[in-house]
């Protein structure tokens, strides 16, 4: 986190408001969540207490997200542009970002033609649309089909796909590791997706590993 000392070091530029946009980003998944401001205030109580906060041009006051709502944003990180004249939050986000509801203020594609996909960055594009294959028929989709076999067709596949990989691993070409790897992560999203658990669950696992050798964070789990 930014602290006085280093907020100083990093020459921040205010505009003459008084104030540097905060870009807001998910720090497990790439999405970007909104766009605020923040103050001198704004930036130091984000710094110490580690939940979002900005500055309302509408009502010229300091607001904590998710003050009223329950959608707090626990901030991890605070990083400054090259010019020091913008700032990054990396959060964890509890709950919809939007006063909408949405999840990211970001949903509005500047030509129709745009796909909804598209907003979202690409490992959450995928997520999706493994989802929606739930509502497909068995015969029209595969994806349907594993998730109408359970677990038992799910885990199959998967194994399937692991031993490619390895093998891959072990004697092909970097192309055919890079495309068995891409086949045993699609496998593991179908399976995740089976349980209704989503890829940032997973992500937030590894994140609490984060700085831990292997070897003292196998010893640590739980044995069943």
């Amino acid at each position: 986190m930014i602290g006085a000392t280093s907020m100083s070091a990093a020459k921040l530029t205010f505009d003459e408001r008084g104030l540097i946009p905060v870009v807001v980003q998910d720090r497990l998944t790439g999405e970007v969540r909104m766009v605020a401001w923040a103050n001198a205030e704004a930036l130091r109580h984000t710094d110490e207490t580690r939940q979002a906060t900005f500055w309302s041009r509408s009502r010229a006051e300091l607001w904590v997200k998710g003050a009223t709502s329950g959608h707090v944003m626990t901030v991890h990180d605070i990083l400054v542009d090259c010019d020091g004249d913008t700032l990054l939050y990396l959060v964890d986000a509890a709950g919809p970002s939007c006063h909408t509801g949405a999840e990211s203020c970001f949903f509005t594609p500047l030509h129709e033609v745009d796909a909804p996909a598209a907003r979202a960055p690409f490992s959450l594009k995928l997520e999706g649309e493994i989802a929606s294959r739930r509502h497909a028929t068995g015969k029209a989709s595969y994806v349907k089909s594993l998730l109408d076999g359970g677990a038992e067709a799910i885990g199959a596949k998967v194994r399937e796909e692991a031993d490619e990989f390895a093998r891959a691993l072990d004697a092909e070409a970097d192309d055919r590791v890079s495309s068995e790897a891409a086949d045993l992560l699609f496998h593991v999203l179908v399976g995740l997706e089976s349980r209704g658990l989503r890829l940032r669950q997973v992500l937030a696992t590894l994140a609490k590993r984060f700085g831990r050798g292997g070897h003292e964070e196998k010893a640590s789990r739980a044995k069943p």
